[in-house]
């Protein structure tokens, strides 16, 4: 019917096509989060639009995979992802959690098109929005702000990093039970506990008998 959207178009790898009207409503998310760290131009927020790709991914779907080169960095706006290592013995070491307003993606693969180390999987039905390291070497010249942006958001990243390092070395496994639960207390309500286990570099029946213990205290 004419006047109304056309359906979204969906490829068999996911990819979405999109008019700029309903590109702009998607990419709320990220306009959000830019806006936490520097200021958009209405103008400036079309151009950005335009070096992303929009993708669904579906639960359990992968968005990489070990030894594949990662190909796209991945803003978040809807869903959950983790990205992990698998040991030899085939368990999932967790390196990160991926949310809405978080970017996720094998950085040293991306930056210098190399192998990935690690695999990055569905957790939950997504909406991304990708980012080539063509598009994104485009946008930081043309769009001079999103260099500032992601110089605050490496910042940020790299602060965490090194607070997790802390964290994971010396605290006890009752002290990092306790970090997570007072700094993302909404990861338990969407994480299987065996995941925030590995996260925490604990067994299950570790961060089970903490839990356990924690509950039964007044």
């Amino acid at each position: 019917m004419q006047g109304k959207v056309e359906k979204d178009r969906i490829s068999a790898k996911g990819f979405v096509s999109l008019s700029d009207k309903v590109k702009l409503m998607l990419y709320d998310n990220l306009f959000k989060h830019i806006e936490q760290k520097v200021q958009l131009t209405p103008a400036e927020k079309v151009q950005i639009s335009s070096f992303f790709r929009f993708k669904k991914l579906r639960k359990r779907q992968f968005l990489l995979q070990e030894e594949e080169v990662c190909r796209d960095f991945a803003f978040v706006s809807q869903g959950l992802l983790k990205s992990y290592v698998l040991d030899e013995k085939g368990n999932e070491n967790i390196n990160l959690f991926g949310w809405e307003g978080w970017w996720i993606a094998d950085f040293q693969s991306f930056l210098f098109q190399t192998p990935a180390t690690m695999a990055i999987e569905a957790m939950e039905d997504c909406e991304l929005l990708l980012l080539s390291r063509e598009q994104y070497d485009q946008m930081l010249d043309e769009v001079p702000i999103m260099e500032r942006y992601f110089r605050l958001v490496y910042e940020k990243s790299l602060a965490t990093k090194d607070q997790r390092l802390v964290y994971t070395q010396t605290y006890s496994a009752e002290e990092k039970y306790l970090h997570l639960m007072e700094n993302y207390p909404e990861w338990a309500q969407r994480i299987p506990q065996s995941l925030l286990a590995s996260f925490l570099g604990l067994t299950p029946e570790t961060f089970s008998r903490i839990k356990h213990k924690k509950r039964q205290s007044p």
